[in-house]
Order: structure tokens, then C-alpha cells, then sequence
């Protein structure tokens, strides 16, 4: 597709206009995300809907299996992603978050070689917090951004290098409602990758890096496809040279898991690596395969990275980035560093075994959540790979993995407990709570949460009354008691408005599939009428 077919498209903002918002929503801008939206528009639109059909034919018993028609690209020896770019050598440590001011610095001071900043599962998709994630990110390239904490000590980002930006733009299935082209939203992945792009490419290439993405909720290789597209046209458009952009895709969903080099393949010359998720993971198995009783699962805590089924995912997905010549990205470790030595000594040592784990399979990084386990994660890396950048050297041709052996989810046994249950019912409204009110991320019981962590939750929920492994007025009791429990410790909260989301999200009779879509229109979209839109 080349530039001159993809003419200029009036994008309008129906949102009011906030503090520097003009900064990033300029002119210019604007009309490259609208030739974004008006050349992938409709071919994103047919993908969603394919994901409704290939739904439809999983749970009418289509088996799943990694696809007869590209067994040739998986039989190719000789096909490699693009080498390594500026930045993305060494990944043994990647710190997560959202491109929230106070987090961003937190997260670029914190030594990581990384920083995914997070508009999807840690952010909350507030008007506010999108462009104010945008100004983040261009404040953090030119060095200056800060914040001011309680108290008034200010915060600013460190001297000397920083880690490696690498944005997550939300998934294919979000809008953003802010924004209109041709009567309708305007897909909200393109939103955060177009302003991102247009704003901070060429400032990236600049400083000696480029343009780097992590790409969510991907379900076949049709969609790293469109995403492939995206990059050429967008760095066709802005006259940056082919392959400058570099995607890492997250596989978090089961018909991924079947397609990870098909998926690399489509992405190669952007390509960069895979990462492989958990909670995300669980969530695309109990959505997909949530009506079998063969794919039940216990409580959340008890299906661990080392279970049979997740062993065949993670070294599945590390033969496979090695065989390309990609990154393999483990999971991301949650827990908040605990006050008082032996409390947070305990808390290390169990991210070290975690870390220690994925180092020795043969990954080359892994995720954290928390500044202060970066240390331990580098420690636990470097005892593998010494002064060694990456291990993609390590081809791990031992791996052999079954389609059976990647859906052996009946070995994982033992039912829900109370305790699960009301764990998952207290994540949920919680974070329900938190989002509604702006905050992608919370810290519960010495975990950081986000999106992916209620998604899991609410979807156990869902599975195990449908299979009556719970009794609903059990999970109705729980559900009472934990809503008083949220008014108690937060009085600014609103429980009624909660109570409905979780009625309508895990006690329906059909699952949705993100809690995200509806709750996002319901509560977080505040347009202004037609007549106070400037033209």
C-alpha cells in the first residue's frame, strides 16, 4: 500500500481539551492516525469477527492444532527474524507499568534494561490517562520528565542510560470512543501506536534507538499480519526507513500458542521476540475451552508456570524464538517486596527460584512489576548467561510438543476451594473499583494486579458455576461480604456500580469476552456533545 493511497482523513476529538493535550493532539497527528484507521479499519473489523467464528468452531468440537496450511514455514530451516536492534540486545530484565508519570520514572530509574510502558493491561483508559501516557513517554525522550511526590520531594529521571522504551498499545479489540472518524471510534490500538509513532519515532531513531512495540491479545498469524501492514505503511508515511520497527508479541492466547511461528514468520523483518504470559494465558484457555469440564481448573494459585500444560507452552515458545532468532521473554513476577528482612527475603527467594527457572529453560529475559526486584531477576539471569547478551544460541531441539500436550489441562486437578473463591471475588471487585476509577494497576496482598489478574478471576468464577464445581449462593454469600468489606476499607468506593459489572461479567449466562469493552463505554468515556467539538 503505498501513501498516495491512503488520502488525508478528518479525525474529530470529542473529548475536552486538558493540560498540554495540544501537544500531541495536533493536526498533523490526528490525520495520521486517520490514514491508519481508514486503510486497517475494515480489515481489523473482519478479523474481530473471525474471532468470533473460530470461537464458534472450538466449541462445536473443530480440534485445535497448529495449522496444516503453513506446516511449510514451519519446516523451513532457513527463515530468521531481523537481528537484534539498538536497545533490544540484552533484555534479561524488563520492568512493566503504565506510562503514568510517577511510574514511568520509578520504572526508568530502576536499572531494568527494559521498560514496556502498558496503555493496555495497567492502564485504565481515561481521556486523561491516554494522552497523559503519550506526554509521558515524549517527556521521558527528551529527558524531562518528573513528578512531584506527597510531601514535595520531586522526582526526576537519573543521569546516563536508560532503560530501552517499548510501548504496548491495547488490543485489537478496543475503540477509542474519544476519538471519530467517519461516524465511528477509532480502533484504540491504532490511537496509542499512531501518536506514539508520529510524536517519538524519529526522536527514538535519533537518540540511537527506534520505535519499539509489545503486541497484545494476538490470536493467529492474520493478525500479526495487520500489524506487519501497519508498521510499513506508518513508516512509509513518515519516510523512515523499512524494518525500523521492532514488535515483541505477547502470546497470551491459546490459538497463539498453536501459531508462534506462523506469527513470527508474518512479523520477521519487525519481528524481535515472544514473551510468554500466565494469567492472560489461563484467561484465553477458560474462554476458549471454558464449556469442557476436561479444562477445568483449580484455584488461580495453584496452576503454577510448572504445571504439564504451561511447561509445554513456555518451552515450546523458547525452541521456538531460538530456531528464529528471536528474544524468548518469560513471565512477568508480580509481588511487591515485603517490609521487614525475612518478610522481604521470602518474597526474593521465591521470584529467584522463578527467574532462576526460566534463565535455565532458556529464556533470555523476564518481566518484573516492581523496581525492587530488578535486582534479582539480573542476578538470576547473569548466573546463566554470565556476560552473554542472550542465549539464542541455545536451540533447544529437545523440545517435542503435542498439540495434546499443550491442552493436557485434566492433569492440573483439585477443586476450587472457598478460599479461591473468595480470593477471586475480592481481586475482581477490587480492581473493578480501581479501574473504574482510573487506576490500571493495584497492589493486593502483595501483588501487583492489573486487567489480566481480574480477567483470570472472573472467568474461574464464571467456569466453575457453570460446571457446579461452586454453588451460586455461595459465590452470591462471598459476593455480599466482599462488597462490605471494599465499602469499609474504601469509603470513596462505588459498590453498586461494581456489584453490576461483576453481575454482568461473571454471572452471566454467556461469558463475555473482556470484562474491558463495556465497562469502558459505561464508565470512563466522557465526550462532550457535537456542538462544543471544534471543526
Amino acid at each position: 500500500m503505498t501513501t498516495s493511497a491512503v488520502p488525508t482523513r478528518q479525525v474529530r476529538v470529542l473529548a475536552a481539551p486538558g493540560d498540554r493535550h495540544d501537544e500531541i493532539l495536533t493536526p498533523d497527528a490526528l490525520d495520521f492516525v486517520g490514514r491508519l484507521a481508514a486503510a486497517f479499519g475494515e480489515r481489523r473489523r473482519w478479523l474481530l469477527k473471525e474471532r468470533r467464528r473460530q470461537a464458534i468452531r472450538l466449541a462445536t468440537g473443530s480440534p485445535l492444532d497448529f495449522p496444516l496450511t503453513t506446516s511449510a514455514v514451519r519446516a523451513d530451516p532457513d527463515w530468521r527474524v531481523a537481528p537484534p536492534a539498538p536497545g533490544l540486545t540484552d533484555r534479561r530484565v524488563e520492568i512493566t507499568g503504565p506510562p503514568e508519570r510517577r511510574a514511568a520514572v520509578d520504572a526508568l530509574n530502576s536499572g531494568a534494561d527494559v521498560w514496556m510502558a502498558d496503555f493496555e493491561d495497567a492502564t485504565a483508559p481515561t481521556w486523561e490517562n491516554v494522552i497523559g501516557g503519550q506526554l509521558a513517554l515524549l517527556d521521558a525522550i527528551e529527558r524531562r520528565l518528573d513528578f512531584t511526590a506527597d510531601g514535595g520531594r520531586e522526582h526526576r529521571l537519573r543521569e546516563g542510560r536508560l532503560p530501552t522504551i517499548v510501548v504496548r498499545p491495547r488490543g485489537w479489540h478496543l475503540d477509542e470512543e474519544h476519538l471519530e472518524l467517519d461516524g465511528g471510534p477509532v480502533p484504540a490500538a491504532l490511537v496509542d501506536f499512531g501518536l506514539y509513532f508520529f510524536h517519538c519515532a524519529r526522536r527514538q531513531i535519533d537518540a540511537g534507538y527506534g520505535p519499539y512495540f509489545y503486541l497484545p491479545k494476538l490470536e493467529n498469524r492474520y493478525e500479526a499480519r495487520l500489524w506487519n501492514d501497519v508498521f510499513l505503511l506508518a513508516q512509509e508515511l513518515l519516510d523512515i526507513p523499512r524494518g525500523t520497527v521492532r514488535a515483541t508479541v505477547l502470546i497470551e492466547t491459546i490459538t497463539a500458542a498453536f501459531e508462534m511461528e506462523e506469527i513470527l514468520y508474518e512479523l520477521r523483518e519487525h519481528g524481535s521476540g515472544l514473551n510468554a504470559g500466565r494469567w492472560d494465558y489461563l484467561f484465553s484457555l477458560i474462554k476458549t475451552f471454558g464449556h469442557r469440564s476436561d479444562f477445568l481448573l483449580p484455584d488461580r494459585a495453584k496452576v503454577t508456570m510448572t504445571a504439564p500444560f504451561m511447561r509445554a507452552y513456555t518451552e515450546l515458545l523458547v525452541r521456538t524464538c531460538h530456531r528464529r532468532g528471536a528474544h524468548a521473554i518469560g513471565a512477568m513476577a508480580a509481588q511487591v517486596p515485603a517490609e521487614g528482612p525475612a518478610a522481604r527475603e521470602a518474597v526474593l527467594a521465591t521470584v529467584r527460584l522463578d527467574k532462576e527457572r526460566e534463565a535455565e529453560d532458556g529464556f533470555d529475559g523476564s518481566w518484573v512489576a516492581h523496581p525492587g526486584l530488578v535486582e534479582v531477576c539480573r542476578e538470576a539471569f547473569d548466573g546463566v548467561l554470565g556476560d552473554r547478551p542472550h542465549q539464542l544460541d541455545r536451540s533447544r531441539e529437545d523440545v517435542r510438543v503435542t498439540p495434546g500436550e499443550l491442552l493436557a489441562v485434566r492433569r492440573v486437578g483439585g477443586p476450587p476451594t472457598e478460599e479461591g473463591v473468595r480470593t477471586n471475588i475480592a481481586v475482581v471487585l477490587r480492581y473493578y473499583d480501581a479501574w473504574i476509577r482510573g487506576r490500571g494497576t493495584v497492589v493486593l496482598d502483595g501483588l501487583v494486579e492489573d486487567a489480566a489478574t481480574a480477567e483470570i478471576a472472573r472467568v474461574q468464577i464464571w467456569q466453575w458455576l457453570r460446571h457446579r464445581t461452586v454453588e451460586r449462593a455461595t459465590v452470591l454469600e462471598l459476593l455480599e461480604r466482599e462488597l462490605d468489606a471494599l465499602g469499609a476499607e474504601f469509603p470513596w468506593a462505588a459498590p453498586d456500580e461494581v456489584r453490576e459489572l461483576f453481575e454482568s461479567t461473571a454471572l452471566a449466562a454467556e461469558l463475555p469476552l473482556f470484562f474491558t469493552p463495556e465497562a469502558y463505554s459505561r464508565h470512563l468515556v466522557r465526550t462532550v456533545t457535537t456542538a462544543e467539538v471544534p471543526a
